[in-house]
């Protein structure tokens, strides 16, 4: 009989969605109602942008990549849908039209500004590093340009719809969001994606090994501006969600977001230098991240930069769980 051999590759992940339940655990034999589904469903409702703007980060990570424009994308789109929606009737005189020109208008300058910083990065080989740090300046200055305030977002009625209408009531005062609904569609259809499609594939690839990606014939820059624009896809409807959330758009807003996102990417077992990793770890990430802030908010007795330090020291020794499993594999390797 043979013994029975877990993967490497599924311990990452594995050691996630265990962090994830002990965390919970901790959460429920301390505090009163906090297993409650309301506490759960708020994990979701607070973070669904978090998660969604992840995804596209863990796709460039996949890649070997980075991009550190995240934050910046979802704050100019939100403060963009804020001032379109505060001008006067823009389309037929009627109110409801601005709100839906602004969304469009949002996702296609995401998609647009993730191309470019793809294009660069391929077309000039330019660290995605240095690329995406001026793409989060320039980009977070143009949110400035919009506007140097905080606006609200009064009675429009595309949010008023999209918040009261299209939840779902799953019981006595427990609602499914639109939000939620919208981050779990396209984390599925991202997971699809990446996994059972040519161009998914192809990302794996690129970042397990890029030289021997272009001599196996891959598209490697085709693959890089499409997951940059990807990436940019949902950097700017995160900044949708957002600004649904919050009813409001501000330039300010989610300064560092980007390293949430790295942050719950590499703890959703993603490796850092590509090619190893689930985008499905990425959803336990963030839930793990909201987990954490939501215990230190039910203790109310302990400062909430403590969440910093302990994502810090949960991140450090994510990474040095990929290390040893990384060396493992490659002693394995050698010695087949």
């Amino acid at each position: 009989m043979k013994k029975f051999k877990f993967p490497m590759r599924y311990v990452p992940i594995t050691a996630t969605i265990l962090v994830f339940f002990i965390v919970y655990l901790i959460g429920i034999v301390s505090f009163e109602n906090f297993g409650s589904p309301q506490v759960f469903m708020n994990l979701f409702i607070n973070y669904a942008y978090l998660g969604i703007a992840a995804i596209g980060t863990a796709l460039v990570i996949l890649t070997g990549g980075i991009d550190l424009s995240v934050g910046s994308i979802v704050a100019f789109t939100s403060i963009l849908i804020a001032k379109i929606i505060s001008l006067k009737p823009i389309i037929d005189g009627h109110p409801a039209y601005n709100a839906l020109f602004a969304i469009a208008l949002a996702l296609i300058i995401g998609i647009l500004f993730g191309m470019l910083q793809g294009w660069l990065i391929h077309c000039f080989s330019l660290p995605p590093f240095l690329v995406t740090l001026a793409g989060m300046f320039f980009i977070r200055g143009c949110g400035f340009i919009v506007s140097e305030e905080s606006i609200p977002i009064k009675n429009d009625a595309v949010f008023n719809f999209i918040q009261n209408d299209l939840s779902i009531t799953l019981a006595k005062g427990l609602h499914l969001r639109f939000i939620v609904m919208l981050y779990i569609v396209v984390l599925i259809a991202s997971i699809i994606f990446s996994q059972r499609t040519r161009a998914g594939r192809s990302i794996y690839a690129i970042g397990d090994n890029e030289l021997a990606a272009t001599l196996m014939g891959i598209p490697v820059g085709r693959t890089k501006i499409m997951t940059y624009t990807i990436a940019g896809f949902c950097s700017a409807l995160a900044g949708v969600v957002y600004a649904i959330y919050l009813k409001a758009g501000n330039p300010l807003n989610c300064v560092g977001m980007e390293m949430d996102t790295i942050a719950a990417v590499v703890i959703g077992g993603t490796l850092l230098t590509g090619g190893v990793g689930y985008v499905f770890g990425s959803l336990f990430g963030v839930l793990v991240l909201g987990l954490i802030q939501t215990l230190i908010q039910f203790n109310g007795h302990i400062n909430s930069w403590w969440t910093r330090i302990i994502v810090g020291l949960l991140v450090l020794a994510f990474i040095f769980m990929q290390n040893l499993i990384t060396k493992i594999s490659k002693s394995k390797s050698k010695s087949h």
